[in-house]
């Protein structure tokens, strides 16, 4: 990113992933300078991006762009996922942003350079040819070699399975706790979604709405309403 403008990059100081929309509001904040112009914070990427935007630094900002995230965001990951959340907290706050993920495995190549490239590459088109400030832009990144991608597509979000049940373990002291299972695989993975663009070798580029309002629905739920 540092070839096409000036940027500030804000990150948690660990890994959140699943944190979602959260923002921490039952006690304040701190803000490390880790190296000039590279700031982590004890807080959520939506706290990183709040902070910056909302007056922490004496200069706007033109656009957000979140990620590398480790790992897919597909279909209903968007919901927790850490990473759109940063990229929504941006449009909350009234700018263009993008998403990017590298949908990484284990035993993969972890082609992070192959993700960069292609986040500069659509970052670039976004400053020359913008979007409506409402857009957001989620990308899938394949973990391969970037000679071996094979192009872009314009993709809706699919749906996964219900997820794995919980990984019971004990604590050191014996008492019960238990994971979060694995995300479940792919069930909506067909034609034209961000899952079998990504398994094609395909950039995934979905267009996100933050109104989560079903508006075919509003006439019915009127008439029901009624009969109460």
């Amino acid at each position: 990113m540092a070839s096409l403008g000036e940027v500030t990059v804000v990150a948690p100081d660990r890994n959140r992933s699943g944190a979602g929309n959260s923002l921490t509001l039952d006690v304040p904040l701190r803000l490390f300078e880790s190296e000039p112009g590279i700031y982590y914070v004890a807080g959520t990427p939506t706290d990183c991006v709040h902070l910056a935007i909302s007056g922490v630094f004496e200069f706007e900002f033109d656009m957000v762009a979140s990620g590398i995230n480790d790992g897919a965001n597909l279909g209903d990951d968007v919901l927790y996922s850490g990473t759109v959340a940063a990229a929504i907290e941006g449009r909350f706050l009234g700018l263009p942003t993008i998403a990017i993920s590298l949908c990484t495995v284990p035993g993969g190549g972890r082609h992070f350079d192959t993700a960069a490239r292609v986040a500069q590459q659509l970052v670039a088109g976004l400053m020359q040819r913008p979007f409506d400030a409402a857009m957001i832009l989620n990308v899938n990144v394949p973990d391969r070699p970037h000679a071996q991608l094979a192009g872009f597509a314009s993709t809706r979000l699919g749906f996964r399975h219900r997820s794995d049940a919980v990984i019971p373990a004990k604590n050191p002291r014996g008492q019960p706790v238990y994971w979060i299972g694995p995300a479940g695989a792919g069930a909506d993975a067909g034609a034209g979604t961000d899952f079998l663009a990504v398994e094609n070798g395909l950039v995934s580029v979905t267009p996100l709405s933050i109104d989560l309002t079903r508006h075919a629905a509003l006439p019915s739920i009127g008439r029901w309403l009624e009969t109460l």
